[in-house]
């Protein structure tokens, strides 16, 4: 680990604009990649008939990822700044993921646009752009890319540029909090090094934007907040719990609660890449064990909290949520599927209390009949199951969530109140 303050990156954008292109060359900008290593996908990348895919290997560098040629998991990648020390969330482009999408944007304190020049605006920038912006990311820096393909022209750039100020302005991201960049991730113009092919440019290079991105301080003292991603047995040591510290630290004799199990206990170990750890904080994998907890008291879903401090479990709650895709309308009654985070609980939506202007976040309607895809609105909703949920004005990590129906996701949007059980 660096000593360099920390950023979760996510890299987002439509399939095919060039993401995993710009992550692998900015991993092999920061020397975070050797070039023997590249050598060696640009080798494989040409016998599988994929030349100019090697910078793409480095990200996916699962086999099936390769035979596809698409980015399917969330790939965790590191890469040192001269300021920061930057993990990569690569956000899939596919449809299907969008769900990886919502939980890797919502782990990311800024993003990276990328959208191809000679393809500019496609529907699933909208979505990301929209996603990005209901999940709480300050910042954007969006990368015109594949400019080598339309001959670094400086009128095609500006005419993106403009296309995409446009869908900002459409989801109230303020376009202040964006620059902009030509860039060619494949050729490696203006990611490290200012481009000869730009000289009609004269802002950032992406690496230097990077590095004058605020700093964000790390939610350590908020209460602990660690959502359970699964919980093994381990011979020896027993039952141990993993996930993801999202708030909080957490240190062996602290009292915990796991909700909404309702169970606890003392922490005895905590473990991170097998090595047992005095203290772990955000961002944190840790696996973990509890005295007198058993594999089947717990479970996937549950959240972490301090015994005097526990997590929240909702009987009811309210939401403002954006509609992204839905075949008719959505009504009271409609019970879908709720992703927050590591849970995924049927919820029913028990009342429609406002619909929202998407662009201003006016009031346009109060108990509307329905909503359908576009529009934004606040909704009371009931949990057909225990669901440990947070506001996400208090513990915005866990404030937010998915909601996926016939195997899309439908809806996305984050908690304002919650009406514990």
């Amino acid at each position: 680990m660096s000593d360099k303050p920390h950023q979760n990156l996510a890299i987002i954008g439509h399939v095919d604009h060039g993401k995993s292109t710009l992550v692998g060359r900015l991993l092999f900008e920061t020397g975070s990649v050797p070039e023997h290593v590249i050598e060696q996908y640009r080798e494989e990348a040409e016998e599988k008939g994929k030349g100019g895919f090697e910078f793409a290997y480095v990200m996916d560098n699962l086999a099936e990822e390769r035979e596809r040629g698409v980015t399917i998991d969330i790939a965790h990648q590191e890469f040192e700044t001269d300021t920061y020390y930057f993990t990569i969330v690569d956000t899939p482009g596919h449809r299907d993921f969008v769900k990886n999408m919502i939980t890797g944007a919502s782990q990311a304190d800024n993003a990276v646009l990328v959208v191809a020049a000679d393809d500019g605006v496609q529907p699933q920038t909208r979505e990301h752009v929209f996603l990005a912006r209901t999940l709480g990311i300050e910042e954007l820096i969006v990368g015109v890319n594949k400019m080598d393909l339309v001959d670094y022209e400086q009128n095609t750039y500006d005419e993106v540029v403009e296309e995409v100020k446009g869908l900002f302005k459409q989801v109230a991201f303020n376009t202040d909090d964006a620059s902009f960049i030509p860039i060619s991730a494949f050729e490696g113009d203006n990611v490290s090094d200012h481009s000869e092919n730009t000289p009609w440019y004269d802002g950032e290079t992406v690496l230097e934007a990077l590095n004058s991105l605020p700093e964000v301080s790390p939610p350590t003292d908020a209460p602990l907040r660690l959502p359970i991603q699964d919980v093994y047995t381990i011979s020896g040591i027993g039952t141990v719990p993993v996930g993801r510290i999202e708030t909080g630290m957490m240190h062996p004799g602290d009292n915990v609660s796991f909700q909404p199990s309702d169970v606890g206990g003392e922490v005895k170990t905590i473990e991170m890449h097998h090595e047992e750890v005095p203290e772990a904080g955000p961002g944190d994998n840790v696996g973990f064990n509890v005295r007198g907890i058993g594999k089947d008291d717990i479970r996937r879903g549950d959240v972490v909290g301090p015994a005097d401090d526990p997590p929240k479990v909702a009987e009811t709650f309210t939401a403002q949520m954006v509609v992204m895709q839905h075949p008719s309308v959505i009504t009271a009654g409609y019970t879908p599927v709720f992703h927050a985070h590591t849970a995924q609980v049927a919820c029913t939506i028990e009342a429609i209390d406002q619909k929202i202007n998407p662009s201003t976040g006016e009031v346009e309607e109060e108990n509307p009949d329905f909503i359908q895809s576009g529009d934004a609105a606040v909704v009371t909703v009931r949990p057909q199951k225990p669901l440990s949920i947070e506001p996400s004005s208090e513990i915005p990590e866990l404030g937010s969530f998915a909601v996926r129906d016939m195997g899309q996701t439908i809806a996305a949007g984050k908690v304002l109140d919650v009406t514990e059980a």
